[in-house]
């Protein structure tokens, strides 16, 4: 029997004025209903980050009880995992309710025990294996799949990786909002965001990413759509600012170069972000073309100022090479990003602190940095597990006896502070006029709205009771 209505949910919610990637669209939810079309008299796909009164559980329950009679959600995030789960086991019971995800892929039995009402875990990709459960195929012959069999959970054998160009581009007309910037619930209709899953995989072999790791911790191998289908789609778009998804955008430097050249030729006007590594800065060439095309905005995975725990996390460079690489990239109008790890196994309060003055350094622009976490399949659960003080939860969070949790929450603080300083804001804004990545329309946008996002900082810092402290760090201790 087909499906009335299908319904295909990302349940976080948040506040995208604040994130940068609640700016974008959950592209993994959107290519598997996209794969849906056909399969149910009606798709429907729900962001909760923007649908405002469905965030409401009781009316979205409501909802669901009324119009649907399968419900997929994607698990992706560690973020509001207990929220999450909390929702998944007030949906009513009289429908299947299936589950994919990084998250859901990674934690299949987990979820199991404690959401007693998933029926079926999609791991990995999730396109052709959707399909099947559509049509009713019963789950023993499914690929890719965990799911329940009385009191028992069955682990199907994975399913083969299908060629990413036989993956059509998501359907965009499925959404039912607008990916923008948001100040007080109001959109900002000038800055428009989207993105592109160029490729899928990785082919480097960094020791704490799974991300490129199927369930059973096999690596996903690169694979790239051809450069006629990715520019293609991006000519389709109407969002002014497109963020390529892929982990590393420019694996294969002719490819990118050839994605930059079709670009250019269509006359196509967009502003692009992509991810990369430090190894781009080897091929001046690229980046010219980079910045005819429209990059504006690279984020850049340097974890760590010490060689030693580069090599500990198998990065394939150095902080010399580090240094060097930035040295050329800074003379090109690319606004750069960079991601840190910290409390890495043996890494002192001191190394740990050190991560804002080497961003510095090395003229990054931006920072985000994590608590090291180990998953599942990380290469270095094991060195963390035999490390004498150290710990590492079910959950993947790593703690050792001299730095607990709160301790390094307030490494963090300290780092976050010590960076973004009064001058480094400034000069994040100068930045962001000398790549001329916002328009003067959009600038005076965020002029307007700046009070705004002010505000709902120094209201969470005192929320949180520690704006006296945070005000410290910012005007006296970087004095």
């Amino acid at each position: 029997m087909k499906y009335k209505h299908a319904l295909f949910l990302n349940p976080y919610i948040e506040n995208t004025a604040t994130s940068i990637m609640g700016l974008f669209p959950p592209t993994g939810l959107e290519y598997v209903a996209t794969s849906a079309e056909g399969l149910a008299d009606k798709i429907t796909l729900l962001d909760l980050r923007y649908e405002t009164e469905l965030c409401d559980t009781g009316k979205l329950i409501d909802f669901i009880r009324k119009e649907i009679d399968i419900v997929c959600v994607n698990v992706g995030w560690d973020r509001q995992y207990e929220e999450v789960c909390g929702l998944l086991n007030r949906l009513p019971d009289n429908m299947p309710l299936v589950v994919g995800g990084y998250k859901a892929t990674v934690e299949v039995d987990d979820l199991f025990r404690i959401c007693p009402r998933i029926d079926i875990i999609v791991r990995g990709e999730g396109e052709e294996t959707i399909k099947e459960i559509l049509k009713e195929v019963p789950p023993e012959n499914i690929l890719g799949i965990s799911y329940r069999s009385g009191q028992a959970v069955i682990h199907n054998a994975n399913r083969p990786l299908p060629d990413v160009d036989l993956i059509g581009a998501p359907d965009r007309r499925l959404r039912r909002n607008q990916y923008c910037i948001k100040v007080n619930g109001i959109g900002l209709a000038d800055l428009t965001f989207d993105s592109v899953l160029s490729a899928r995989g990785c082919p480097f072999n960094c020791k704490f990413c799974t991300f490129a790791l199927n369930p059973l911790g096999q690596k996903r191998d690169y694979a790239a759509r051809s450069v006629e289908s990715v520019v293609n789609e991006v000519g389709r778009i109407r969002a002014n600012t497109i963020l390529f998804n892929d982990d590393n955008f420019f694996t294969d430097i002719k490819r990118s170069e050839e994605i930059c050249d079709l670009i250019i030729a269509r006359k196509i006007k967009k502003r692009f972000l992509a991810q990369a590594r430090i190894e781009i800065a080897k091929y001046p060439g690229l980046l010219d073309k980079m910045v005819k095309a429209g990059f504006k905005m690279l984020f850049m995975g340097i974890e760590s100022p010490h060689d030693r725990i580069l090599a500990q996390l198998n990065k394939g460079f150095d902080s010399a090479e580090i240094r060097s690489s930035f040295a050329v990239l800074k003379k090109y109008p690319i606004y750069y990003h960079g991601y840190f790890i910290y409390g890495n196994i043996g890494e002192t309060e001191k190394e740990m602190l050190y991560i804002a003055k080497f961003a510095k350094e090395i003229n990054l622009d931006s920072i985000t940095f994590q608590k090291l976490r180990i998953e599942k399949f990380s290469p270095l659960r094991t060195i963390a597990e035999n490390t004498p003080g150290y710990h590492v939860t079910y959950r993947g969070e790593l703690y050792s006896d001299t730095y607990s949790h709160p301790a390094l929450k307030k490494i963090g603080r300290q780092i976050k502070f010590s960076f973004y300083t009064p001058l480094q804001i400034l000069k994040i804004l100068k930045k962001f006029l000398v790549v001329k990545f916002f328009t003067f329309n959009e600038i005076t946008v965020f002029m307007m709205a700046g009070p705004a996002l002010l505000w709902s900082v120094l209201a969470r810092e005192m929320k949180k009771k520690r704006l006296g402290n945070s005000l410290k760090r910012i005007f006296i201790d970087n004095a």
